[in-house]
């Protein structure tokens, strides 16, 4: 076939959009009452407190996290129609606006991110042991270069902020991303972070919580805390300055009570269960500690050792389950981990765009409702038969969301004074959209 030479032209009536998919945001936007949430803030002379954080949403679910892209939604018809926006602000004026009202726009975003989860009725899947996870971990962003507020030397090697995340479900929901100085400790301001989540959380499930967080937070609070609150948790051990050859000894010495398995020859795993008290503000508590030591004394490529090399590892628990189970099931926080990056890559929320702490706060709990939107339309638009991603999986990363279902590229016109987006014959994501934007239209009752 000869490649036939492609005539470009650009319209002068037709309006068209590489981003159909801002309608399902602003669905999701007036279900979530974003405006009705924004009216304590009282009027604002010149531009609503709503244009503002509409504007900011929108570039942020198509990917864009600095305030210069606002400067190529200016003139762009859809864009004020799919969102409701009356005037999109210049880049400086966004910029100044979000400075002013930091905080509190902050604190209004994260009501308005559980009032979406509620009303879409999002699904929040337990474990198999019927508990639902609440996974909270502290991750790094890298913003070495900047002189911004609270950028600081991290625990991974690099200047930047910390991010003190939680996740609901096995679907995981994002609950919070409390931003934090980069040098700060994970377990600083643990428990007001607590104060905040776990309401939510019980807002929005009714089945038992299993609190999961790593070795950061290995403090007898946190296990008193969820005591308190009848919360389940599994709490990674810090070993801190234990001896793994004391507590091989300690296997050794427990008989039928620790169970001895080798996976392969020159390696050796014994677990076992201990149970310690220790006194917090004038009670005594015991808890549960599940521990494992593996001894290799050949390599995974079969070289001997002279000396075996011993690994310790422990879990705070108070279920009551296997230890098989109960490292098994601590396994599972790991997934955290994927949602972490799909903020930093997806989202494009790895260097942050404001040199101001209070602004990049705002501007995280604006990605956490993003985050929250796009999962959604990926498990109710993107999984099953009618999906037009064709490999099957439990949930969809955001960037498959954005580009199946937000890029979608329509013309955008109005007619018997009704707005109108009309699509591709040859869209395969149409059948999908469709089914996510009747999902949103009847929640809106």
């Amino acid at each position: 076939m000869v490649l036939r030479k492609i005539h470009l032209e650009q319209s002068d009536k037709e309006i068209f959009t590489s981003h159909g998919g801002l309608t399902l945001l602003g669905q999701a936007l007036g279900l979530a009452r974003l405006d009705t949430q924004l009216k304590s803030l009282g009027r604002y002379q010149g531009m609503s407190h709503g244009d503002i954080l509409k504007t900011y949403l929108g570039l942020l679910c198509t990917g864009k996290s600095d305030f210069e892209a606002a400067e190529g939604a200016r003139n762009d018809p859809f864009f004020h129609a799919a969102l409701g926006i009356k005037q999109v602000p210049s880049a400086a004026r966004l910029r100044q606006r979000m400075d002013e009202r930091a905080l509190e726009y902050a604190r209004a975003i994260d009501e308005v991110n559980l009032m979406l989860l509620e009303r879409i009725q999002a699904q929040v899947s337990p474990l198999w042991t019927g508990h639902v996870p609440l996974d909270m971990d502290l991750f790094p962003q890298d913003n070495s270069g900047t002189k911004k507020q609270g950028v600081s030397y991290t625990y991974k090697g690099h200047d930047g902020y910390g991010v003190m995340a939680a996740y609901l479900g096995t679907e995981g929901w994002c609950l919070t991303t409390d931003l934090k100085p980069g040098s700060e400790n994970g377990q600083l301001g643990f428990g007001f972070v607590l104060d905040r989540i776990l309401p939510a959380a019980k807002r929005l499930t009714g089945s038992p919580l299993l609190l999961r967080v790593d070795s950061g937070h290995d403090a007898l609070e946190n296990r008193v805390r969820a005591d308190r609150e009848g919360i389940a948790f599994l709490i990674k051990w810090n070993p801190r300055k234990q001896s793994p050859e004391q507590w091989l000894e300690y296997a050794q010495s427990l008989g039928h009570w620790a169970d001895w398995t080798q996976p392969r020859a020159g390696k050796r795993v014994v677990t076992f269960s201990v149970y310690e008290t220790h006194e917090w503000q004038g009670r005594d508590y015991t808890h549960r500690r599940v521990m494992r030591v593996i001894e290799r004394t050949i390599d995974k490529q079969g070289q001997h050792l002279l000396v075996p090399q011993l690994q310790l590892d422990g879990w705070w628990t108070s279920l009551d389950l296997p230890d098989q189970q109960i490292i098994a099931l601590y396994r599972g926080h790991a997934t955290s981990e994927q949602f972490h990056s799909e903020f930093k890559t997806d989202l494009d929320l790895e260097r942050l765009p404001s040199g101001k702490f209070d602004t990049n706060t705002l501007v995280m709990a604006l990605g956490t409702f993003v985050y929250n939107l796009l999962r959604w339309i990926g498990l109710e638009g993107l999984i099953g038969a009618q999906s037009p991603v064709r490999h099957p999986a439990k949930r969809r990363r955001l960037r498959t969301a954005m580009q199946e279902l937000i890029y979608l590229a329509a013309k955008f016109c109005q007619r018997s004074n009704q707005l109108r987006l009309r699509f591709s014959a040859h869209c395969p994501a149409f059948d999908a959209f469709t089914r996510v934007n009747a999902q949103l239209a009847a929640a809106s009752g």
